[in-house]
């Protein structure tokens, strides 16, 4: 049966019978055009077998879309009203599909693989403005069954993810977002279909993780390289030789090191790959490859 999805006369409708006001701190801005959250939803990949985390679901625009693909979805809201809200919107809008869907009143940057009913597959969401960043990383980290993201963010946010080095917008997350996996844009999204309507455009990411990463993905090694990215990006306009100066004792050990990972301590932060970074950790003598341990922790 096809799910009916909600229109924009059905969102303000609803949030007026909630007498809900969407607020900033929470970055509330939902979607309100069935041709955008299907766009989503068509590009993400997602099928019947999938069980897909969505978060900060608002009035259930995206969910329904997800629930009229076949998949199982679990929503994380952190909002108590639209939590509640939520499993009766999808009632009166899917009829027998309620089966499908949990909702976690949550907040996402708390959220741990225990909280969940089952591991997901997937990640699909309009992310809160607000917290996009760090929610994504967080959700990589924790949630290892996720093989495919798809996140509709503020439009500057998606041109830092999908970054390659040396362009203008890499940075931090554009590097951390890499060691899971593949990063691309589909597109962007007008403000004109969210209310209320926000004053940037937005934009689509995805994320395919990789099916045999080139490195290993245990939290301490993760941890390392992640601190070595974080280094390098705080002050762009040293060389890698003096940016990691402190981090390696001293500027000639600095070049050493970065020499013995195949990198000229001329070059830039914004210029390193997430490879580039990888390398340097398992060169520098912290990290030992036999038994995937770190011997010493960066300082």
């Amino acid at each position: 049966m096809t799910i009916r999805l909600l229109s924009r006369t059905e969102i303000r409708h609803l949030a007026k019978e909630l007498d809900f006001r969407p607020r900033k701190a929470f970055g509330q801005n939902f979607v309100h055009d069935a041709n955008t959250v299907r766009r989503v939803v068509s590009a993400s990949g997602i099928n019947r077998q999938d069980h897909v985390l969505e978060v900060g679901p608002g009035l259930g625009s995206l969910t329904l879309a997800l629930l009229d693909r076949g998949a199982r979805v679990t929503a994380v809201e952190i909002d108590p009203v639209l939590a509640g809200q939520l499993p009766q919107t999808v009632a009166e809008h899917s009829h027998s599909e309620i089966n499908r869907l949990s909702v976690l009143h949550q907040d996402v940057l708390e959220l741990q693989p225990s909280d969940l009913p089952e591991q997901p597959t997937a990640l699909v969401a309009n992310l809160p403005y607000n917290v996009a960043v760090p929610a994504l990383l967080h959700l990589l980290a924790e949630l290892p069954s996720i093989r495919t993201v798809m996140v509709m963010v503020q439009a500057e946010v998606a041109e830092r993810l999908a970054a390659e080095p040396g362009g203008k917008d890499y940075g931090v997350p554009s590097a951390k977002i890499r060691f899971y996996g593949k990063v691309r844009r589909h597109g962007m999204v007008s403000p004109t279909v969210f209310w209320p309507i926000p004053r940037v455009y937005s934009g689509l990411v995805r994320l395919d993780r990789y099916e045999t990463s080139p490195w290993p993905t245990d939290p301490a090694f993760r941890e390392q390289v992640f601190h070595l990215i974080d280094i390098a990006f705080a002050q762009r306009r040293k060389t890698s030789r003096n940016a990691f100066a402190e981090w390696a004792g001293s500027g000639n050990e600095s070049a050493r090191r970065l020499l013995a990972a195949s990198i000229d301590p001329a070059r830039r932060g914004e210029t390193l790959s997430i490879a580039d970074f990888v390398r340097l950790l398992e060169r520098s003598g912290v990290w030992d490859p036999q038994t995937r341990q770190v011997i010493q922790p960066v300082e």
